[in-house]
C-alpha cells in the first residue's frame, strides 16, 4: 500500500493540451513511455461531418472528450477526438506490443449538464483519429446490467480492471482480470461500496488496494487556498474498509488547483514492484487550462499493510460524489 502522508513529488509542471479545457483523468503506457489525457472538447470547434460550430456546453451534454498522447515529460505527440463516449472521469491504457488500447466510458447519456458513459470501451490510439460510439474500432463491454456512470482503470502491474459504476443511486468499484473480460467473462474478483467522499475526481486500483481522489477547485466546495481539500483515499479491496485518508497538499503554487485522476507509473515494466501513484491538478484559466502531474512512491511492506486499522465511515454515499 502507497504511503499517503508521504510529500509528493512533481511530475509535470503546467503542460498544455489538446484543448484549453480542464484535465479530467490520465493514464500511462508505461511501456512505450507514453501518458494519456483526457478532457472535455473545448467549445467553438466544428469537426468533419458536423454541421456547425459546437459550443462547449453542448460539447460537456454530448459527452465529446479530447485525448492527449504525452512523452513522459509532458510534451504533445499526438491527439484524438471522442464523441458520445462521456465525462472523462477516468480512464485506462492497455499495451500490446506497440500498441496503446484506451479503456473509457462510452455510450454517454445526458444528466443534469453532462453526458456521462453507461458502458465501457476498448480503442487502439490513433493520432488524428476522431470516434464516435458507433466507430468499428470500439470494443464494448457490459459488465453490471443496469448500472450507468460508468468508468475505467487498469492495474497494468496486475492485469486487473477497475470498474467504478452506479446502480439505484449507489456508486460501487467491481475489480476483474483483465484477459476474462477480454473474453467476455464477467466475474469479480472483487466488488466494493465506494465509501464517503467529497466531489469525486478519480480512482486507480494497484494490487489489493484502491485509491480515491476527491477536491475542487480553490473558492468552490469549502477549498481555500492554499491548502484546499484535495484527499486521497486507500481502500482495502478484500474488505471494502477504509485503510488511510490523508489531505494531499500538493501544487499549493498552482493557479486555480483543482484534482483530476489518478493513476499507477511503473517506472519499470519488467518489475511492477517499482510503482509510483500518480493524481493530476488542473491549473491556469480558461480557455488555457494546464496538466500538472505529482505522486508518491513509497510502499509498506505487506505485513505492514495488513495491520494497518481500518477507519470509520459512514455507510452512506455521500451524494456530493455523483456530481464528479
Amino acid at each position: 500500500m502507497f504511503v499517503l502522508s508521504d510529500p509528493a513529488s512533481e511530475w509535470i509542471h503546467e503542460k498544455a493540451l489538446q484543448d484549453g479545457t480542464v484535465m479530467q483523468s490520465f493514464a500511462f503506457d508505461n511501456v512505450n513511455q507514453h501518458i494519456y489525457v483526457v478532457q472535455l472538447m473545448a467549445g467553438g470547434q466544428q469537426l468533419p461531418g458536423e454541421n456547425a460550430v459546437v459550443s462547449g456546453a453542448n460539447r460537456d451534454a454530448n459527452g465529446d472528450l479530447a485525448l492527449t498522447q504525452l512523452d513522459m515529460q509532458g510534451n504533445k505527440l499526438g491527439y484524438m477526438y471522442l464523441k458520445g463516449f462521456g465525462h472523462g472521469v477516468q480512464i485506462g491504457v492497455e499495451t500490446v506490443g506497440e500498441t496503446a488500447y484506451l479503456w473509457t466510458e462510452t455510450d454517454s447519456v445526458k444528466e443534469g449538464s453532462s453526458g456521462w458513459g453507461t458502458q465501457i470501451g476498448r480503442f487502439p490510439f490513433e493520432n488524428g483519429k476522431i470516434l464516435s460510439t458507433e466507430s468499428p474500432e470500439i470494443e464494448k463491454y457490459r459488465l453490471v446490467e443496469g448500472s450507468d456512470r460508468t468508468t475505467v482503470n487498469i492495474d497494468a502491474a496486475n492485469g486487473l480492471l477497475t470498474l467504478r459504476y452506479r446502480v439505484n443511486g449507489v456508486f460501487r468499484f467491481g475489480v476483474y482480470e483483465l484477459e476474462e473480460i477480454k473474453r467476455n467473462h464477467y466475474i469479480p474478483l472483487a466488488d466494493v461500496l465506494q465509501p464517503p467522499v467529497g466531489t469525486f475526481q478519480g480512482f486507480a486500483s494497484y494490487g489489493g488496494y484502491l485509491y480515491l481522489l476527491e477536491g475542487s477547485s480553490y473558492g468552490s466546495a469549502g477549498s481555500a487556498a492554499p491548502i484546499g481539500n484535495t484527499y486521497i483515499t486507500a481502500v482495502d479491496l478484500n474488505t471494502g474498509d477504509v485503510i488511510d485518508k490523508q489531505l494531499i497538499t500538493a501544487g499549493d503554487t498552482l493557479s486555480f488547483r483543482e484534482p483530476e485522476g489518478l493513476s499507477i507509473h511503473l517506472t519499470d515494466s519488467l518489475h511492477p514492484e517499482n510503482a509510483q501513484l500518480s493524481f493530476g491538478f488542473a491549473s491556469n484559466f480558461t480557455p488555457n487550462r494546464l496538466a500538472n502531474i505529482y505522486y508518491v512512491d513509497r510502499l509498506l511492506p505487506p505485513e505492514a499493510a495488513l495491520n494497518m486499522p481500518a477507519l470509520r465511515t459512514d455507510s452512506a454515499i455521500d451524494m456530493e460524489a455523483i456530481t464528479d
